[in-house]
This record gives C-alpha cells, sequence and structure tokens, in this order.
C-alpha cells in the first residue's frame, strides 16, 4: 500500500473533539478527561481541486483546522510509549461541521454523525511524511477565509498528544493502514458561505486552498 494514496484505500477518519482547551471554551463545552471521539465516513473526503459544498439542510457551516495522522501499520492495543511508531504520515485536513445540526443534536442527546458526515466534509492536503513533520507535537497549522486569519494554533496546546490518542483508540477499535486520526482543532472556529474561498497551512510544509460552493 502507498500511503499518499490513503484516500483511496483508508477506511476509517477517527476524530478527537475538544482537544484544546480554547476551542472547548469559545462553544462553551467542558474540558474533556478523556479523547472525544467521532467518526466521518470515508465519503467525506476531498482533495486540492475539488470543492467543499454547503449542504442544503445547512444554515451554518464552520470550519475546523486539524493535523491528521495517517496509520502506517495495524495498529491494535499498542501502548504510548510505541504509539508513535505506527504512524506512517500526516495530512492537514479540515473537519467540516454543520454547526447548527451539531447544536441541535447536542441538545437532544443525539450524535454528531449527520452533523460531521456530509460528503466535502473532510478536504485534505497531500501527504506528509514523517521526515517533513520531524516534530509533530510541536507544529503550528493555521487557517484563514477570504484572506483573514481565523485560526492559529500549535499542536503542543493539544490537552491529549498523538501518543496518547493512539494508545486510546487502538485499544478501542484497530487502526489500519491508511486510517486518519483527526486530534482536534485550535480556537477561532467560524462560518462560511458559498463564494468562500478556505486557505489553511502547516508552518514550513503546506498550504492547501479549497473554495466553498452551495451544494447543487
Amino acid at each position: 500500500m502507498d500511503l499518499k494514496q490513503f484516500v483511496q484505500f483508508g477506511r476509517k477518519i477517527v476524530a478527537v473533539g475538544r482537544n484544546y482547551g480554547a476551542h472547548a471554551a469559545e462553544l462553551n463545552n467542558p474540558l474533556p478527561k478523556e479523547p472525544l471521539l467521532f467518526l466521518k465516513p470515508t465519503s467525506s473526503y476531498i482533495e486540492e481541486g475539488q470543492a467543499i459544498k454547503v449542504p442544503r439542510q445547512c444554515q451554518e457551516l464552520h470550519h475546523e483546522v486539524e493535523l491528521g495522522v495517517v496509520i502506517g501499520k495495524r495498529c491494535s492495543g499498542v501502548d504510548e510509549s510505541s504509539a508513535l511508531s505506527y504512524v506512517g504520515g500526516y495530512t492537514l485536513a479540515l473537519d467540516m461541521t454543520a454547526r447548527d445540526l451539531q447544536s441541535a443534536a447536542k441538545k437532544a442527546g443525539l450524535p454528531w454523525t449527520v452533523a460531521k458526515g456530509y460528503d466535502t466534509f473532510c478536504p485534505v492536503s497531500r501527504f506528509i511524511s514523517c521526515s517533513e513533520l520531524p516534530r509533530p507535537d510541536s507544529a503550528t497549522l493555521w487557517l484563514s477565509v477570504d484572506g483573514q486569519r481565523r485560526q492559529h494554533g500549535n499542536t503542543n496546546d493539544m490537552i491529549f498528544p498523538i501518543a496518547t490518542l493512539l494508545s486510546y483508540i487502538s485499544n478501542i477499535m484497530t487502526l489500519e493502514p491508511g486510517d486518519v486520526v483527526l486530534t482536534g482543532t485550535p480556537e477561532g472556529v467560524s462560518a462560511v458561505q458559498p463564494g468562500s474561498r478556505i486557505e489553511a497551512g502547516l508552518d514550513g510544509v503546506l498550504q492547501v486552498s479549497f473554495p466553498v460552493e452551495k451544494s447543487a
């Protein structure tokens, strides 16, 4: 398997919510005592050259820039001490969220699947090798909308670092080559509209750009 093609063969996207304290605070959410997990379907992937689509059911679509961890080998029941050896590489990802639908689901005590799972709701960059990002726990990521900076953070602010996340997740479900773990978003999430353009980057590594369009 060529991990550069993780979008084509990866079987699941495991996302982590509220992993930056300031982001939890801006949404009035309590800090988690253990990782908060949810799944996004792989059908939500898009790559550069494709557009984020705003669903007709959504009135408030938010961006969330995140470091994605691409799993390199079968990872099941691992300890934190060995967890990073299962990392095959990384990607810069956007966890697009229908915030109005998520808020309604939270109030009703329902899952977030609909709010997180629409087609085009997981834009990703190209594959980033481990050698390109030798210090993933101290990486600066940012996001701008129409040239205006909205998010800027560093992975060293994560509540649960990458090794902790991989150990925790792998003791619940087996992670397989090509699977992606989204590690959470820093503060500054906000709404985008059809016609907007999102730019995001990892300092010193890459930058990506995605247009936002109205769903047909």
